[in-house]
């Protein structure tokens, strides 16, 4: 089946006609120097989350940080550092190593006539090589990364493939149809949801399609204020090149630092700064996606239209299953002129959920304002470095006004971390609104300082994940979105379903907590963090994916969403049918059966592959059987 090409691309658009304003920068169109390289293992773990440099550590019985690009780096930490013992009844192993490069990899699967054509007519560049094909078969799911520490890993993609613009991706697609070749599309590999591991049982040979070569800015206009980029573009890279012309997306997801744009669009991402410039559906002008069936575009650039269902949503969240995002076109804005921390001290979550409705109510949110629990409240404070004794009194002083004049528990308080944008007289109109607010639920400021460090953790999180691992503790992070009404029943429920799993998996030290990120009209959404350490548990991860599959059941039965922005992948696809009902399921299977009809981008996101479904049988009837056993006795 031959390649459509529509008419109307996301290329440069048409000059300004002769006697107005030039707003159209056709300069612009030039490649982005990347901070990830072509071999992303020259930089980045092939391990774990991030940068080669960058890792909590342990020395002198202290945990430390070092990274050139966080502001902690060189900190020791000797509050995290007993904290974590006081938590988990840890004692640190130095003599612990770290995972080495396996020696050997899988053998690829080759399909020879279609490598021959690759080679003969096309010039895209690829790879056989184990180690690039060993670091493009993950995500950063908890056992993605335990599978690479253990060298678990069965099927690796046999063949990478590094495209440069749209039309080497037509190419690839076209001879991967021709020769049923399974395409798998990678960009940043941040997924959280199994989205881009290797199908177990695939018996075809998998390709994986890296963007990352294709990520320049394209064009821009800034009379109508949009720009178009390639799919690839990292998201820092993408704002470092809009921030040199005064100009932002404003698209901040915690993974912003190493995701693409291609992937923002895959799993309808959100970022923390959604309440200023929307979710990414709400900056997406128009998308640009190859399937083998034709190229999936809408013809204008048009603010909104009403031409029947917009494709624009077929594309965004089809998570790689539909066929690979090429380029998008997205809005921009000015930078603000202003951008100010600030933080709030609530004397329990409860009132911090309150106030938090409140402010959704009245449609005042700031940029962004998150709300967390005692117990990852109590976790931020402990990521401060060592600090002076003058420093270690002025705190004293704070927590002494907080817990007597204020008559705060501090087993109970929580705290709201504040990021405000906009013009000097808009920020301080927000500032003086908020706080006004969270004071009608005994709410008080608590500086700027606490909350630059409460968005610091954002990007170190997934940093202590791992050095957790390594230290025998497994902990990951999941989330839903729910109405109001429900919103502190399900934080209470699921924390009660938490513990009640531990209970029964004999497990003592652990940590649960939560928070919420975004507010919307309607709802909220929650972010959970779970953790635990147990020596004795042959199957660390498999426990916890089993707590965690519990959890989501409370989650769904209070109302929430199988994802708010982590997407489904094959980690929450036992659970898609139900979500979108027989018929929604139907209707997205349709539309895959037309793009894909030999189902060549056979990721397994979404709707359960076969193999899937054969797996949770079993486990089924593994669970059953155990059940009858035990009730026998």
């Amino acid at each position: 089946m031959s390649i459509k090409r529509n008419k109307v691309t996301t290329e440069i658009p048409e000059t300004p006609p002769e006697g107005t304003s030039l707003v159209l920068d056709t300069r612009l169109s030039r490649h982005v120097e990347s901070v990830i390289p072509k071999k992303r293992q020259e930089s980045l773990k092939w391990y774990g989350w991030g940068y080669k440099d960058s890792e909590f550590y342990e020395h002198d019985d202290i945990i430390r940080f070092k990274g050139a690009k966080y502001p902690l780096d060189g900190c020791e930490l000797p509050i995290f550092t007993k904290w974590a013992k006081s938590k988990f009844n840890i004692e640190f192993d130095p003599t612990k190593s770290f995972p080495q490069l396996p020696q050997t990899y899988p053998k690829p699967v080759q399909n020879a006539p279609f490598l021959n054509e690759l080679r003969g007519v096309s010039k895209v560049e690829h790879s056989l090589d184990g180690v690039d094909r060993l670091v493009r078969c993950h995500g950063q799911t908890l056992r993605d990364i335990y599978s690479l520490w253990n060298n678990k890993f069965q099927r690796i993609p046999d063949l990478v493939v590094w495209p440069r613009c749209h039309d080497e991706v037509v190419q690839l697609v076209r001879l991967a149809h021709k020769h049923n070749v399974m395409l798998l599309p990678y960009g940043g590999g941040t997924s959280v949801s199994g989205a881009v591991t290797c199908p177990q049982g695939e018996e075809r040979m998998i390709c994986v399609l890296d963007t990352s070569q294709m990520n320049r800015m394209l064009w821009l206009n800034r009379e109508n204020l949009t720009v178009c980029f390639e799919s690839g573009v990292v998201g820092q890279d993408l704002e470092r090149e809009l921030r040199k012309l005064g100009l932002t997306v404003g698209h901040e997801p915690d993974s912003y630092e190493f995701s693409t744009l291609g992937g923002w669009v895959a799993t309808r991402a959100s970022g923390m700064k959604k309440n200023v410039y929307g979710n990414i559906e709400d900056l997406v002008v128009r998308v640009r996606m190859v399937t083998p069936s034709g190229t999936l575009e809408r013809e204008c650039s048009a603010p909104r239209v009403s031409c029947g269902p917009d494709f624009n949503h077929v594309i965004l969240g089809s998570e790689g299953t539909l066929g690979v995002i090429t380029e998008v076109v997205l809005k921009v804005r000015p930078l603000p002129a202003v951008q100010r921390y600030g933080s709030l001290v609530f004397p329990d979550f409860e009132q911090g959920i309150r106030f938090m409705r409140e402010v959704a109510l009245r449609r005042c949110q700031p940029a962004s304002v998150r709300l967390m629990d005692n117990e990852q409240f109590v976790l931020g404070q402990s990521l401060k470095p060592e600090k002076s004794w003058l420093a270690s009194c002025v705190d004293a002083l704070k927590q002494r006004y907080v817990t007597s004049w204020k008559g705060i528990d501090l087993e109970h308080i929580c705290a709201a971390t504040l990021l405000f944008e906009g013009d000097l007289k808009d920020v301080q109109r927000q500032e003086a609104l908020i706080n006004e607010i969270a004071a009608r639920y005994k709410g008080f400021p608590a500086g700027g300082q606490n909350g630059e460090r409460g968005y610091l953790f954002t990007f170190v999180v997934a940093y202590v994940r791992d050095f957790a691992m390594h230290q025998g503790i497994v902990a990951e992070s999941f989330e839903t979105s729910v109405p109001w009404d429900r919103c502190s029943m399900l934080c209470r429920s699921v924390k009660r379903r938490v513990a009640s799993e531990c209970y029964k998996y004999n497990i003592t030290h652990y940590t649960i907590s939560c928070r919420v990120t975004q507010t919307y009209d309607a709802g909220a959404c929650i972010y959970f963090y779970f953790g635990f350490r147990s020596p004795s548990i042959a199957d660390p991860v498999g426990v916890f994916e089993s707590i965690e599959h519990s959890a989501r059941e409370v989650i769904l039965s209070c109302g929430g969403s199988l994802s708010h922005h982590h997407g489904v992948g094959k980690l929450r696809s036992h659970w898609y049918r139900n979500a979108v009902t027989e018929t929604g399921s139907a209707l997205y299977s349709a539309a895959k059966q037309h793009l894909d009809p030999r189902n060549i981008f056979a990721v397994g996101n979404l709707l359960p592959s076969k193999e899937q479904l054969q797996l949770e049988e079993a486990e089924k009837l593994e669970k059953d059987e155990a059940a009858a056993a035990k009730a026998k006795l």
